[in-house]
């Protein structure tokens, strides 16, 4: 669980990057008209996952809803769906250095500001269900003090457009692909391990299991220090190069284990039928959880963290053998189909 905890999150965020390419044009920004309609899709699904995401937030589970922030990652994101995979890579580079530099100014100041501006913030109130004071929901949560705060997680976002540009199907592409995500593994991680380490001050002794440069096992490196520890969700420049690295690997060997086995993949065809309606899923599990009252997460407890795992198995491959899209993705595909009045 912990080698997941937080690489999971960034994966998710690397493949909005991806959504917003597949529906504005993956290796060639659609134009005219075409293009025009793409746009309004992608507001339409923003504006639907702001509101679905605050919904789930309302509900009071012990799970961090990503989808408020992955609709706002979508709008922040969307002027960049015309340039080339070189310049978003540079743009994400670039983010990936100066964002969290930002965000950790930004949130060293006074934060009292945060509670007035969610007085009138109509979504902190609807996520803090009827108290907006302090909650994460409301736009300053979603930009900066959430779990997966914009201004901090759209480097993954910009470099999932970048590799989503890119040709995928060629081998080249792939290799170097695959030897980038490792390197970014190896900066991000590496790179923290070795800034702790030189860095002056206190340290406290650590095992690999709780060591601050790759697990939130560890006690937060303190003061400045902390911004040198790649510990998930630390929201640190370590963190960004050595997530988005293994987004990027766990992207190019997903593709080579499909295309390079056929037993491999019908073996995969039921976490493959779970990919086709992810919104499904993932609704499912917040709101199960929520149904049932669990007070922690269900990675707390291995039998409900198995049973829910299985059901959603179950139902995603027993659901695509009738149907294309799921439940959830087939109402959102209803939902933007007004985009092709646009002309």
């Amino acid at each position: 669980m912990e080698l997941t905890h937080g690489r999971s999150s960034a994966l998710f965020a690397f493949l909005a990057g991806f959504s917003i390419l597949l529906i504005t044009g993956r290796r060639a920004a659609k134009t005219g008209r075409d293009g025009r309609q793409a746009v309004v899709k992608v507001l339409i699904r923003a504006g639907i996952l702001l509101v679905l995401g605050t919904a789930l937030t309302a509900l009071g589970t012990a799970v961090e809803v990503i989808l408020a922030y992955y609709g706002l990652y979508f709008l922040l994101a969307l002027p960049l769906r015309r340039l080339r995979a070189v310049t978003l890579a540079v743009v994400a580079t670039v983010s990936a250095l100066v964002l969290p530099q930002l965000w950790f100014a930004v949130l060293a100041q006074d934060t009292g500001w945060i509670d007035a501006v969610n007085r009138f913030d109509p979504l902190a109130w609807a996520s803090g269900r009827g108290d907006p004071i302090g909650s994460a929901g409301g736009l300053t949560g979603l930009l900066l003090t959430g779990s997966y705060p914009a201004l901090s997680w759209l480097p993954f976002v910009i470099a999932g457009m970048a590799v989503a540009r890119l040709d995928l199907s060629a081998t080249v592409i792939r290799v170097r692909l695959a030897l980038t995500g490792v390197g970014l593994a190896l900066l991000g991680y590496g790179g923290s391990a070795l800034a702790l380490q030189l860095s002056p001050g206190e340290t406290t002794p650590f095992g690999i299991m709780n060591a601050p440069w790759w697990s939130d096992l560890a006690e937060d490196p303190p003061g400045w220090r902390y911004r040198l520890s790649a510990i998930p969700h630390s929201e640190s420049t370590f963190s960004i190069l050595g997530n988005t690295g293994v987004a990027i690997t766990v992207l190019v060997a997903c593709l080579a284990a499909c295309d390079g086995s056929r037993r491999f993949r019908r073996l995969a065809t039921p976490l493959i039928a779970v990919g086709t309606m992810s919104l499904t899923a993932y609704v499912f599990h917040v709101a199960a959880i929520a149904a049932l009252g669990f007070d922690t997460l269900p990675a707390d407890s291995l039998p409900v963290l198995l049973g829910l795992s299985v059901i959603i198995l179950m139902f995603a491959a027993c659901w695509t053998q009738f149907f294309r899209r799921g439940p959830l993705e087939w109402l959102l595909n209803r939902a933007t189909a007004v985009a092709h009045r646009v002309l």
